[in-house]
């Protein structure tokens, strides 16, 4: 269903008796969807996690903190990782069994109700595809997998098996997210007309991981899972046919917002990148991409073209941190997971602001521009002002996305990012490398990103 729009002064009109109470309900990682019942405390879900490296470390944390939340199994294929896993989760009182592989997982643990899978991109579609064919829920981390294939081979076995599906583009439940979206771009419009988006994530340059001595893995044992040494196992993420390098890496969160705040897939892309720093790798360290995307015509906000930039570079954190922007002939937002990054700018020839601070949808920000009259060029635009989002949260940056999966599992929400839906920002993810990889602009069908 589309969403009514309004004018700035009909939006704040027809919100001012709900004040506080909007804004509340627009923070919460399930805004929108049905609430939770009042029939008592809902009973544990038993959940395993399958892969314990970096990303299943930070799952971890949160799944140790949600209410109702049982861990009761854990899945390494690595035994030193597997048995200090287990080691410290027990220090903290949890019991839990441990397994090397998933097919144990699936032969031992009967009283399952889901699963969270973070092992190396590769393995997602065979684990995810055996575990809702037995008939248990997935939260699966992105990408969905490291081919186009494997990916749409899960939403086959979502629909067939009827199992939820989570996927782990976990912005897709951040409250602040979820507020800026709906709130400020649909409903009050504050960019105007959105002409341009831009993201980054910029890392500086770090030596490969490494592994303690005598924790190795046979030889055997390595090629039983797909990896060629210690070396490839560990820095996975680098190596093709194992993961899909940077862009997938990192690039998969950001260009998913791309395709989530504009509605719909991009249709032509184009990029550049290679490996330019570190010779022991196969994909490329650094990538710069242009998407061009058509606003729909049910779009909630002015339709036209946008064109989105973005890159990843892995040999310099300059560059400002990580964010996605979008700017518009009116004003623009500059959103990220860390809070101190994200800002509002507005425009000059965009209708004041004051009534949105009023009613506490914006705050003026404690920063801003120095007010010197005494610019370089004629040409130069006049700094901006700048405003806060007045919205935070007190929890992992995981949590909510992994909260609305199991609310989803209770039927008390709908799934922020079910496998359908992350698709089409995957489909595009992939076809950035392969537009390095071509060195030429690719056209987008909207069939092709349909699973």
């Amino acid at each position: 269903m589309v969403k009514p729009t309004y004018t700035r002064r009909e939006f704040l009109g027809t919100t001012a008796v709900a004040g506080a109470g909007l804004l509340l309900a627009s923070c919460s990682p399930d805004s929108g969807q049905k609430p939770a019942t009042s029939k008592g405390v809902l009973s544990n879900l038993n959940v395993a996690l399958i892969g314990c490296g970096a990303e299943g470390q930070v799952l971890l944390e949160s799944l140790l903190v949600i209410e109702g939340i049982k861990l009761v199994a854990i899945v390494d294929v690595w035994k030193y990782n597997r048995e200090s896993n287990i080691r410290r989760i027990k220090a903290q009182g949890v019991e839990v069994n441990g397994y090397e592989n998933y097919e144990d997982l699936l032969a031992h643990e009967k009283d399952l109700q889901a699963v969270v899978v973070a092992t190396p991109d590769f393995w997602h579609a065979p684990i995810t595809n055996a575990c809702l064919k037995a008939g248990l829920h997935v939260y699966c981390e992105k990408m969905m997998s490291n081919t186009i294939e494997g990916a749409r081979s899960m939403v086959q076995t979502m629909r067939e098996t009827g199992k939820l599906l989570q996927i782990g583009h976990q912005r897709r439940s951040n409250p602040r997210y979820i507020f800026a979206l709906n709130r400020l771009i649909h409903d009050a419009k504050i960019c105007g007309r959105l002409t341009a988006a831009q993201a980054q994530w910029n890392r500086a340059v770090t030596e490969d991981f490494g592994w303690p001595k005598h924790s190795d893995m046979s030889a055997a044992e390595l090629a039983k899972y797909g990896f060629k040494d210690m070396h490839q196992f560990r820095n996975w993420r680098w190596f093709k046919g194992l993961g899909g390098g940077p862009l997938s890496d990192l690039g998969a969160h950001q260009i998913d917002i791309f395709n989530w705040w504009l509605g719909s897939p991009a249709k032509t892309v184009m990029a550049s990148g290679g490996v330019d720093y570190y010779q022991n790798h196969e994909w490329y360290d650094n990538a710069m991409v242009v998407y061009e995307y058509q606003l729909p015509h049910d779009s909630p906000i002015p339709t036209g073209i946008v064109r989105a930039f973005y890159q990843v570079q892995t040999t310099t954190s300059a560059g400002g941190g990580y964010f996605e922007m979008f700017m518009g002939d009116e004003g623009t937002i500059k959103m990220s997971e860390n809070p101190s990054i994200t800002k509002l700018y507005r425009e000059d020839r965009a209708p004041a602001w004051d009534d949105l601070v009023a009613k506490n949808y914006l705050r003026t920000s404690a920063t801003q521009p120095a007010n010197d009259a005494d610019k370089v060029d004629v040409r130069e635009t006049a700094p901006l002002l700048q405003y806060d989002i007045p919205v935070t949260f007190a929890k992992k940056i995981h949590q909510p996305h992994l909260e609305n999966f199991f609310n989803a599992i209770r039927g008390t929400a709908k799934l922020n990012c079910p496998a359908d839906e992350a698709f089409a920002s995957e489909y595009v993810i992939h076809k950035a490398n392969e537009a390095i990889a071509a060195r030429k602009i690719l056209e987008i069908s909207e069939e092709e990103t349909k699973a």
